[in-house]
């Protein structure tokens, strides 16, 4: 006798072993039907697998996490089976499960086309039609390697002479095609009905440029056919929205060859910059922040007692003077504890905040740089708090709220919260990472926010909380963070006057609220497709006069504004009205004001807002007064 035990805590009694599908069945047809894996004392196996002894199980279905990672894995499979039926002396690698979707690289002796494309996702819907099982077998290492050695497979059976000789191997067989696999897969072919090839890229076998180039295709699979149209609608909006194209249509920044990694900001886009930088700077002071500026370089002997040096140092970009090492600083703190260092502090000069813009430089691999979303020269809304432990919690909380605002008038209203814990290398004993962990989870509890826990991802010094936006089209973007450190103040001998007259290290918090500016500006035009609300533009009004007669009256309305501080273009060009409106819309500029000889006479403005919104005739102090107010709100 046998017990399973369910989710829900209910138990079921067998007189001998079951198979996961069979336990599914025994609940119901509805669920066996739906059944894809199962969970069996938290470990993922097929709807196959014999469970011969009590467990605790979960029956994984397509609205499982794990259920949709599945579709995914198998569907790469799927592809490979295809590439194989139409493309014989293709030779198969890896094929594992990413964001969205999967990949599977293939070594053949010509590039794939997008005919071939079209004719490989043609032949895995007819593969997936004939519903055939995907069965498993288990052989030892050595018989694997001969086994895909037969067949040719020459990468396959590299991976698996890769693995211990001690160690067994499993296989999935559908069809004739039979790939190595952990697994679990889906029962048969017949669950994989939603999905789509998307390009094909170049890869080195392995990731190392040594070896030699494979073709690496891309696809997508989702639970339903509504998921999968909705995600190529989401992808389709996405391109629409590409920061690098409106850069170059909107003239606000360029990327150039001659400093890969780094932004070239136009007129325009630095207007943009500008006010997100002083938009912070004022969080800044109205925050408690002092603003200060350290070095760019810093010697490499600050680096190796900070840590930095044996964790980024191949990130870091170095160079040498009269017999010393230098590092273009790839991060702020050091800086700001040097500063803090310069005269005696107290414990009543705690907390401490420190904000700094400062430009950091990283040698990130030129294949993971894109656009001026992630780049090597980039600068942080930075900010380091010097405190006690028992301002941790109290900061933390009110931390979060400031964010929660400034999120709020850059237009984001849904955050993800995470806590990311200690990880395998750190520096710190365990007593002060359960610590830092605590007064970070505490913090989140009282401010009311739901969040989750990343075991692992936290940073060699401390753990951290990461704040993820949510853009217009449900993009995830991850760019707040408050990380617990107390460690770096000790390793570099910052101290502070405690109430009993010793010396103690303080606590230091790092945080970021919009992180790199460059990364925030290029989520925020894509965010709004270029079209910045009116307080962001960096055009907010063009002034444009229907024939030369109103030149005058033109630039007198320009003036008023600019006065009070509008940003301003005036168009005075001897072009056709529809012609200038239309071509300053294509720009997304807010406002329109059209000026003829019935305008001048009466002292007004014909007012056109973005989006081809036709507001009517106004006084100027009334459209001044609307355009205050939406500076104001933000909107």
């Amino acid at each position: 006798m046998i017990t399973i035990t369910l989710p829900d805590g209910s138990r079921r009694e067998f007189p001998q072993p079951q198979t996961v599908a069979e336990v599914a069945a025994s609940i119901g047809a509805g669920l066996a039907k739906a059944a894809l894996a199962g969970k069996v004392d938290g470990k993922l196996v097929d709807t196959s697998h014999r469970i011969d002894a009590d467990a605790v199980l979960a029956i994984v279905t397509d609205k499982d996490a794990d259920g949709l990672e599945i579709i995914r894995h198998s569907t790469a499979h799927l592809l490979a089976y295809a590439v194989k039926q139409l493309f014989p002396e293709a030779q198969v690698t890896i094929g594992p499960v990413i964001e969205n979707g999967f990949y599977y690289d293939f070594a053949y002796k010509r590039p794939f086309t997008p005919e071939d494309l079209v004719a490989i996702e043609k032949r895995m819907g007819e593969l997936a039609a004939k519903n055939e099982p995907v069965v498993r077998r288990v052989l030892p290492r050595d018989e694997a390697v001969e086994h895909f050695k037969a067949q040719g497979e020459l990468y396959k059976a590299e991976i698996i002479g890769s693995i211990p000789a001690d160690q067994d191997v499993s296989l999935y067989r559908e069809g004739d095609f039979e790939d190595l696999c952990r697994g679990p897969h889906v029962p048969s072919t017949g669950r994989l009905k939603h999905f789509k090839l998307m390009k094909v890229a170049g890869a080195y076998w392995r990731g190392d440029q040594a070896n030699e180039q494979l073709q690496r295709i891309y696809g997508t699979a989702w639970a339903s056919k509504e998921a999968l149209a909705q995600y190529l609608t989401m992808l389709e909006e996405a391109e629409k929205r590409d920061h690098r194209r409106l850069g170059r249509e909107l003239d606000l920044f360029h990327l150039d060859e001659y400093s890969p990694g780094m932004v070239f900001w136009h007129p325009r886009g630095w207007t943009v910059w500008q006010q997100v930088e002083q938009y912070m700077r004022r969080v800044y002071q109205d925050n408690g922040y002092q603003e200060v500026k350290g070095p760019q370089i810093l010697d490499r002997k600050l680096w190796e007692k900070s840590g930095h040096w044996e964790k980024y140092r191949d990130a870091m970009f170095t160079t040498e003077s009269e017999k010393h090492d230098y590092a273009i600083k790839p991060m702020n703190c050091p800086g700001h504890i040097l500063i803090f260092k310069q005269g005696i502090k107290s414990y009543r000069d705690l907390p401490l905040r420190y904000g700094e813009f400062g430009n950091c430089h990283r040698n990130e691999p030129t294949g993971g740089l894109h656009g001026i979303m992630r780049v090597r020269g980039f600068t942080q809304d930075d900010g380091h708090i010097f405190c006690t432990e028992d301002h941790i919690l109290p900061e933390c909380v009110a931390y979060t709220t400031l964010l929660q605002q400034v999120y709020k008038d850059f237009g984001f209203a849904d955050i993800i919260y995470k806590v990311a814990t200690r990880p395998a290398a750190r520096i710190g004993s365990d007593e002060i990472w359960d610590k830092a962990e605590h007064a970070l989870i505490e913090s989140l509890r009282q401010s009311g926010c739901e969040f989750e826990i990343s075991p692992g991802d936290g940073a060699f010094y401390g753990p951290k909380i990461e704040y993820t936006l949510k853009d217009a089209i449900g993009r995830p973007w991850q760019c707040g963070t408050m990380q617990v450190d107390f460690s770096m103040a000790e390793r570099l001998d910052a101290v502070y006057v405690a109430e009993d007259s010793s010396r103690r290290h303080p606590v230091m918090l790092h945080r970021a609220i919009v992180g790199s500016l460059e990364r925030f500006i290029g989520i925020l035009i894509e965010q709004h497709a270029g079209a910045l609300p009116a307080w962001l533009a960096p055009v907010q009004v063009v002034v444009a006069s229907i024939t030369e007669v109103q030149a005058d009256y033109a630039a007198s309305v320009a003036k008023s504004l600019q006065k009070q501080g509008v940003r301003i273009n005036l168009d005075l060009r001897n072009e056709k009205i529809n012609y200038k409106i239309r071509e300053h819309s294509m720009q997304k500029v807010p406002f329109i004001l059209v000026v003829g000889d019935k305008e001048k006479a009466n002292g007004t403005v014909a007012v056109r807002a973005r989006g081809n919104q036709d507001l009517g005739v106004m006084p100027l102090a009334d459209f001044l007064q609307k355009i205050t107010s939406d500076i104001a709100m933000k909107v």
